[in-house]
């Protein structure tokens, strides 16, 4: 099972990665603090981590509209974590 499961980009962490060099990535909710460092660190082989701050989303109510009537359910649980470099940066675009 791999510790990163995907990186996040929206408009609030593109401007986090431009002022604070700070990057997020979804990862496994149990993966630990130091486990997260590593496995930056690994993949990313030019950037050194300074700070891992990690936040578990809670699950929010979802439902829509549907021919059969209102269907509801909700959203899972997943952990983000926020990296700060001390040096380097990642190119996220040009790993797709």
């Amino acid at each position: 099972m791999s510790v990163l499961v995907q990186p996040l980009i929206t408009e609030k962490l593109t401007r986090l990665q431009e002022e604070h060099q700070q990057y997020a990535f979804e990862v496994s909710r149990n993966a630990t603090k130091p486990q997260i460092r590593k496995a930056v660190e690994e993949k990313y082989p030019e950037v050194k981590v300074a700070k891992v701050n990690t936040i578990i989303v809670p699950s929010k109510p979802k439902g829509r509209f549907t021919k059969s009537g209102f269907v509801s359910g909700r959203s899972k649980v997943w952990k983000k974590a926020i990296i700060t470099l001390k040096e380097g940066e990642i190119d996220f675009f040009s790993e797709i």
